[in-house]
């Protein structure tokens, strides 16, 4: 998409930081002697497993439902999402008043699918691999007159996740690389603005799984690309092409994209369970396998991650990380 405005903005960040202030938990930023050893810098980890539904999606869904008026508030909200964005969404329609209805892969974890359920959606369960989310989720919206709340395709949403990165850089000051995983790119796109906006030489990259990296082919191509629906276990990042939105920004802000396999990813998970005594979701850890791996090259002095989420319930935690990778 080619346009002389980007769709999000600092300011856009800084006004949703307003909106979610007393809203969304400001997520602590952890530091580890170990980790910095193994990575060759200063590494700051901002734990969005601790935000509101156990993952950074809340930020933008938030700031997305309670801009809607109070009539389509009355009628409801949809989204599509295989887990995170779901939980967000839904209970961002309960703090609002509003009902939700969530359009999930049939194969989504079941502690996200329950997680959501328990927060009040109707759950509409779809193929994924046959089927298309986003026609399934415009489809039920326009029949029965709900406001579509994308899980990265919208401003609001874009400006909402970008908090995270804002909050880290308020609390650490100026950082020399800033790693975020790499999905639909809502979460990049924000956080690459509100970085980019606030220091402009800082370096952003972009993680993605092996099996997923339609970014990483797209920015090679200079235009948005299509992979096969991917099988990893880093599910929040099984997607087969960028956003439009997400895209036309992240061109212009991203200056990397790394690939790190499934196994590296398990890698991550132990360690950040075994040493840093934190719970880590797969799409959450890319990242983190980056610095670990060396994938993400030889780093600068100060080094923000973004750790999306902790979204994985105890058994498929366990079937993750039990044995070495």
């Amino acid at each position: 998409m080619t346009t002389t405005t980007p769709p999000v903005t600092l300011d856009d960040v800084r006004d949703a930081a307003a909106r979610l202030k007393g809203v969304a938990h400001r997520t602590p930023v952890l530091r580890s002697r170990t980790l910095d050893a193994l990575a060759g810098a200063e590494v700051f980890l901002k734990c969005e497993n601790f935000q509101r539904v156990g993952a950074f999606k809340f930020r933008g869904a938030y700031n997305a439902v309670s801009r809607l008026t109070p009539e389509q508030l009355s009628r409801g909200v949809a989204a599509y999402s295989s887990g995170n964005h779901a939980q967000a969404v839904a209970l961002a329609a309960r703090e609002l008043g509003t009902t939700a209805v969530i359009v999930m892969p049939e194969d989504a974890p079941p502690s996200k699918r329950a997680a959501t359920a328990g927060y009040g959606a109707e759950i509409v369960t779809y193929d994924r691999y046959t089927e298309d989310r986003v026609a399934i989720g415009e489809a039920l919206a326009a029949e029965r007159g709900l406001a579509l709340i994308p899980p990265y395709e919208h401003p609001h949403v874009m400006a909402g996740q970008g908090t995270a990165a804002l909050e880290l850089l308020e609390e650490t000051g100026e950082l020399d690389a800033l790693l975020t995983p790499v999905g639909g790119g809502g979460l990049m796109a924000g956080s690459a603005t509100a970085a980019k906006g606030l220091h402009p030489g800082i370096r952003t990259v972009g993680v993605e799984p092996e099996a997923g990296d339609d970014t990483k082919r797209s920015l090679e191509a200079g235009r948005r690309v299509s992979i096969p629906v991917p099988r990893t276990i880093a599910d929040g990042q099984a997607l087969h092409t960028p956003g439009e939105l997400t895209f036309s920004v992240n061109r212009r802000l991203l200056d990397e994209v790394v690939l790190v396999t499934d196994d590296e990813i398990r890698d991550a998970m132990r360690f950040a369970f075994e040493r840093l005594k934190i719970v880590v979701e797969p799409s959450g850890a890319t990242p983190l396998a980056a610095l670990l791996t060396g994938r993400a090259g030889t780093l600068p002095r100060r080094v923000g991650v973004v750790v999306s989420g902790g979204n994985v319930d105890a058994g498929r935690f366990a079937e993750l990380c039990g044995s070495a990778g």
